[in-house]
């Protein structure tokens, strides 16, 4: 090999191991990209800092975006205001809490005003006005507020659900959006290295000191690579579409996103996450209230069996001689109540409290299932979200530590011939990968932990 090729080859290499700005230890320093913000920034201690390496913000469009980058938490607060479907769920909550005060009244009266034996010229005999009210038996307009009341918190809960769900996918979307601009960051870093490994394997080849499988070698990773960022690039352009969507904006408006977030490990215990969720969850909350009002509707269904009453008034004003009851009374009254007898009770009440018990039986059964699959579904979560903190630290810490150590042994080794360029390349892809891996990691992490909090119906202190 002609020493300036060597020179330019050892030079090239020793460029991509900074990769595009991606992870460093906390006590090296090492200058950005012209192209690039931010950098991974991750130290060896447990409560490490994570920043994501992202390219420069778009453009912001007048009128389409907000000046100061965003949280998520702002984002979250964002979409709470205007999202749709988080706003019909409370107008929902709001119809079920004023169906609650009419079950205490008995239904409207009923007026009937009869002109007996009237006349082509409306003579008539005697004129009647009747009022008839019907009652359900005593405690059963009770029994059916309670029902009401419970449908209503059931529909409380049902907003609470959506609000929880809208905040896991704002979360989701912005941590997912910022690991596609990292990707884009560092894959961007990576083609301009491989634009400069194949110029050197040219100029190698051209000087019979490569084989021709290593030109063509490069030239394959630089269009993979190059196909691999217009994936990136779709990728980010879906994500922010869905987004935008949760914030109730236009697919293709802008987001100016604050791209600094932490990696902290999760503080607390399996079995409080678990004893939370049981007692919190609104799926839960929402089983537990629908066995009650099960129990009710049993009552009710038992309470068919007793009669409803009808209550009813008329007075009647005699106008033509002959037609009184009793010589000289013009005005009778008459009062009237009646009862309904339950004498198809075999098919109909019957029927009713056996479907009742069945209805009662399935919401406990519901309720037992919802816990048991919180329980397994907390402790998945819990156990995947601690697995990628855990692996996230062991690239940190050993793993990008020990490529970049293969890549450098590597380097000296091909540089004295001792191996060929396909062991250099492959040493190059393993810091490259590794790096991946962790940012990969990272957003597991994050994922799993909008994901267990959730499951768990409450936010987890961070």
């Amino acid at each position: 090999m002609y020493p300036r090729a060597r020179i330019i080859l050892f030079q090239t290499l020793a460029i991509t191991v900074v990769m595009g700005c991606l992870v460093r230890s906390a006590d090296t320093q090492t200058p950005m990209s012209s192209n690039t913000q931010t950098a991974f920034s991750v130290g060896q201690t447990r409560n490490a800092k994570l920043t994501l390496p992202l390219g420069n913000p778009s453009p912001q469009a007048p009128g389409h975006s907000y000046e100061e980058p965003l949280t998520a938490d702002q984002l979250i607060r964002i979409a709470m205001e205007v999202n749709p479907q988080v706003r019909a769920t409370r107008e929902q909550w709001n119809a079920a809490q004023h169906q609650i005060l009419q079950n205490y009244v008995p239904a409207d009266p009923v007026y009937t005003f009869t002109n007996v034996e009237s006349s082509a010229h409306f003579n008539a005999a005697s004129r009647n006005f009747n009022l008839t009210e019907n009652f359900q038996f005593p405690g059963v307009a009770f029994l059916q507020a309670d029902q009401a009341k419970l449908t209503a918190e059931i529909a409380r809960l049902t907003y609470q659900a959506a609000l929880r769900d809208l905040r896991a996918g704002v979360e989701t979307g912005y941590y997912q959006v910022l690991l596609d601009e990292g990707l884009i960051a560092i894959n961007a870093e990576n083609i301009k290295n491989l634009k400069q490994v194949v110029h050197v394997t040219q100029i190698q080849y051209t000087a019979s000191q490569a084989q021709q499988s290593d030109l063509i070698g490069a030239e394959f990773n630089l269009e993979q690579a190059q196909l691999q960022q217009r994936q990136y690039a779709t990728n980010r352009l879906n994500d922010l579409a869905g987004l935008n969507q949760l914030l109730y904006r236009k697919p293709g408006s802008p987001l100016n996103l604050e791209r600094r977030i932490e990696l902290k490990p999760l503080e607390l215990r399996l079995d409080t996450a678990v004893e939370t969720a049981t007692h919190a969850r609104q799926e839960i909350l929402q089983a537990a209230l629908s066995e009650k009002n099960s129990t009710t509707a049993l009552k009710l269904a038992n309470m068919e069996y007793l009669p409803n009453y009808t209550l009813s008034g008329e007075f009647d004003h005699i106008l033509q001689e002959g037609a009184e009851p009793l010589p000289g009374v013009t005005q009778v009254y008459s009062f009237g109540i009646g009862f309904n007898v339950p004498v198809f009770f075999w098919y109909h009440q019957r029927e009713d409290v056996f479907a009742a018990q069945h209805t009662l039986q399935a919401a406990r059964y519901s309720l037992n299932s919802v816990l048991s699959q919180t329980e397994a579904t907390v402790t998945q979560l819990y156990n995947s979200a601690q697995f990628a903190y855990e692996s996230a630290q062991e690239y940190n810490g050993a793993l990008i530590p020990l490529a970049d150590k293969q890549f450098r042994v590597a380097l000296i080794a091909y540089q004295t011939g001792k191996v060929d360029f396909l062991t250099l390349s492959s040493a190059l892809q393993n810091t490259y990968a590794s790096r991946l891996t962790y940012l990969q990691n990272a957003n597991q992490y994050f994922a799993g932990q909008v994901a267990l909090e959730q499951a768990m119906g409450v936010s987890i202190p961070r």
